[in-house]
């Protein structure tokens, strides 16, 4: 790094606020996520407000193009390496033109924090090479987003947590904590993205308890299905195809009795394991003459199901405070409901940070804490994740 990168480096860190754009893309490829934030402080003094938020949808092309090489084993090589750079090229035009939309001057952002699109998530339990390490892979190379954008970038954080012994997600528990830990309240902070997880932060005199994991399928059959079934639909809008069909116990049970549902807490998996290809099976033999609807309504039940049977399984009934594209879906809301009568449900909106924002609001938190805070601030509050500073630094120049 040259000595005037290390120079900026240097008065980002003494600064009092830093602005950040933080940019999500998940499994449900529906686009990008930008939060463009004003952080103060770092670790447990950390603050922070959402100066603007828009999600900037994909390109149809690129989208099929990520689509082709997306959870799959076996790829085209070329494709996977033509997209990292095609994909942060298109991140970096997407945060230029919202820049441009809200007249906000790059000069006046320090920091872009860029998650990347997973393409393939491959813990240890799921590859069963046991001579070989947990992995996870993201594209979008920030180097192309720091030369488009003219910003620094951070990014490519999961590398981090993996060369530290975790399996590179779930990260949220490390910005919950910081922003959302509250002195009285215990909380479950549940993300129904593609895949769905959870934080759980006990209040914080009891802080030594936190964690976060994967749960299950959240979005992710649904969709695909809809993109097999409904095309050119990407995904059931306001679950109004499930609403017409009808649940297929034997087919829920059939699912229900994946073994990753019932194994402990913290945990992560992806589309690799909760794939259409891999239920397939399940489908033809314990749903053959379903309809199209009935399929789509016993996969929302499937992941609503594995949701309430996970959120059971943390001690007491913490308020749950739902983000992610689930918190939408006016069945699956109902079916949580439903199931956990004892629980206060509501969304993160109450604690001031939109639903949809949330995830690319938690990497402008990890990317504050690589340049202004101290990762010992996690030991004792996160005892089972890797207690480090996450993100790979790219310089605009």
């Amino acid at each position: 790094m040259s000595a005037l990168g290390i120079r900026q480096l240097a008065e980002l860190s003494q600064k009092k606020s830093r602005r950040i754009i933080g940019l999500m893309s998940g499994t449900s490829l529906d686009g990008l996520d930008i939060a463009l934030c004003t952080v103060r402080g770092s670790g447990t003094e950390t603050s922070l407000t959402v100066d603007n938020f828009v999600t900037k949808p994909f390109d149809t092309t690129l989208t099929g193009r990520i689509l082709g090489v997306f959870a799959k084993r076996d790829v085209d090589l070329e494709a996977v390496t033509l997209l990292n750079e095609s994909i942060g090229l298109e991140h970096g035009r997407l945060v230029s033109e919202a820049l441009n939309e809200w007249s906000v001057p790059t000069s006046d952002v320090d920091l872009i924090a860029s998650h990347g699109q997973t393409i393939y998530h491959a813990p240890q339990w799921m590859h069963q090479h046991t001579d070989l390490p947990n992995a996870t892979l993201q594209l979008g190379d920030g180097d192309h987003i720091a030369m488009a954008t003219g910003i620094l970038t951070i990014s490519d954080f999961r590398q981090k947590h993996v060369a530290a012994g975790g399996e590179g997600a779930p990260l949220a528990a490390y910005g919950d904590y910081l922003l959302l830990t509250e002195e009285t309240e215990d909380r479950l902070l549940l993300n129904i993205g593609g895949i769905a997880n959870f934080t759980y932060l006990p209040a914080r005199n009891r802080g030594e308890e936190a964690f976060s994991t994967d749960i299950g399928p959240g979005n992710t059959l649904m969709d695909a299905y809809v993109r097999k079934h409904y095309a050119p639909l990407t995904y059931d809008a306001d679950a109004k195809l499930a609403c017409a069909g009808t649940v297929d116990e034997t087919l829920l049970s059939k699912l229900m009795s994946d073994a990753f549902l019932s194994a402990g807490f913290p945990k992560t998996t992806g589309p690799e394991h909760f794939a259409l290809a891999s239920i397939e099976d399940t489908l033809h033999k314990h749903g053959p003459d379903l309809s199209h609807q009935d399929v789509l309504a016993t996969l929302n039940a499937f992941s609503a199901e594995a949701i309430t049977e996970a959120v059971q399984r943390v001690a007491g009934a913490p308020s749950i405070y739902l983000s992610g594209g689930g918190a939408r879906n006016p069945l699956f809301v109902e079916r949580l409901k439903a199931a956990l009568p004892g629980y206060r449900i509501g969304n993160t909106s109450e604690l001031g940070i939109e639903p949809d924002a949330k995830e690319a609001i938690l990497f402008a938190v990890l990317a504050n804490e690589l340049v202004a805070g101290d990762p010992s601030v996690f030991k004792l509050a996160l005892p089972s994740m890797p207690a480090v500073s996450m993100g790979k630094i790219s310089l605009p120049r």
